[in-house]
């Protein structure tokens, strides 16, 4: 390391004296900004200052004093290293600060949606930190760490909308990203102490769902619901208003309607046999409100391509909602032969028994063949002719023969 380096990195690790935020903000403008010798001696003192096993103690000095944004990260990587590599070692009382110390943060640069915003990454930083220390600390060091997010949600809208991105983070690292990352009875521990302690959470999203007119904070809840979904308990699901409330409430709503259709293709492909009526209650009354949403006159392929990212998305997500319901009640594909007891058919044979007139124009556009045959040896046309009773199903008959 050269003279000057190491002049720097002996100023920087003298903590008997008050840290140098000016001439670390140098450093850390040197490295990003800077090229060649310069750059790298300042990668060597920022990595020298790193490595110091006292180096996090000054992290509350350069957050709270420093004017550079990448020294302020800079300051949150030394956190997040000691959190991953040294927590187990560190005092209780040490370790009960920190939280402490990025609770505070966290609450402070959330207190406002202006702030919010402005901060948008570092607090994304200081999020992702302390679910960092919840896998470590909760719930066995922190057993109140849910009850007191809830608390602290029902006193500001933009701090509950924060706190939604902390619990969504907490639930991927816990159920989505566990693997490899801790051991099977730790993450079974978290998984399980989220499921007994779920009612609470699900009774803020529903308040939120109910009362806010809050369009930001609605779309965090909904996006913090969609990844509870894929483990949470049954009952939250089918013996509430969750469903209805996604459909009737917030489908229709442009700025909602794909993550809520999201939501329901979750919903559409949980295996569980004893909630038939409540399948079939949510598949009409999605297609019910799918035809405001898209006339029987719309040609989907031409809506798809003449439509813009949102629209393109949605209909993406409806493509998946079917293919999530058609394969959790028996077919893989809009051409999957299903046979049971001898007997046999495809999806659009029961979209035309069932005259849903929605469901046949969008698996045709997902490329539905129109001339596989039943074990009736019935074309979907030929069904939809006999089952018509003085042209109830005229508008059926109409697609498959436009499509024919």
């Amino acid at each position: 390391m050269g003279g000057l380096a190491q002049e720097t990195v002996n100023k920087l690790l003298n903590f008997d004296q008050k840290l140098d935020i000016g001439l670390l903000d140098n450093v850390v403008a040197a490295m990003y900004a800077s090229t060649g010798q310069e750059q790298k001696m300042a990668q060597e003192v920022l990595t020298t200052l790193k490595e110091h096993p006292d180096s996090w103690t000054k992290v509350d000095t350069i957050l709270e004093f420093s004017s550079n944004q990448q020294t302020k990260y800079y300051a949150l990587q030394i956190l997040e290293s000691v959190i991953k590599t040294r927590w187990k070692v560190l005092p209780r009382n040490q370790c009960e600060g920190i939280k402490k110390y990025i609770v505070g943060l966290i609450i402070k640069t959330s207190s406002s949606p202006e702030l919010m915003e402005k901060e948008k990454t570092y607090l994304n930083k200081l999020n992702l930190i302390l679910v960092s220390i919840l896998k470590r600390e909760w719930p066995k060091n922190w057993e109140s760490f849910i009850p007191d997010i809830i608390g602290a949600s029902k006193t500001n809208e933009s701090l509950c909308q924060n706190n939604m991105v902390i619990l969504k983070l907490l639930s991927e690292e816990v159920f989505d990203f566990s693997s490899g990352q801790m051991t099977q009875t730790k993450a079974k521990h978290l998984k399980d102490s989220m499921c007994s302690q779920f009612s609470e959470v699900f009774t803020l999203c529903q308040y939120v769902m109910d009362n806010s007119n809050n369009a930001a904070l609605v779309g965090a809840t909904l996006d913090t619901l969609l990844k509870f979904l894929n483990w949470i308990p049954l009952g939250y699901i089918f013996e509430t208003k969750l469903i209805q409330t996604l459909i009737l409430k917030f489908m229709t709503v442009p700025m909602f309607r794909n993550v809520s259709m999201k939501c329901l293709t979750e919903i559409a492909g949980v295996t569980v046999p004893h909630y038939d009526e409540k399948f079939i209650a949510l598949f009409t009354e999605t297609m019910t409100q799918l035809e405001t949403m898209l006339p029987v006159e719309t040609n989907i392929k031409d809506a798809y391509k003449a439509g813009n990212d949102q629209e393109q998305n949605f209909i993406q997500n409806l493509a998946m909602f079917f293919c999530a319901f058609l394969k959790e009640h028996g077919f893989t594909s809009v051409n999957h032969k299903r046979s049971k007891m001898f007997k046999s058919k495809y999806p659009l044979h029961t979209a035309v028994k069932v005259n849903n007139v929605d469901l046949v124009r969008i698996l045709l556009a997902a490329g539905a063949d129109v001339s596989l045959k039943s074990s009736a040896g019935q074309t979907p046309a030929q069904l939809a002719q006999k089952t018509d009773k003085k042209g109830s199903h005229a508008r059926v008959l109409s697609y498959l023969g436009t499509a024919m």
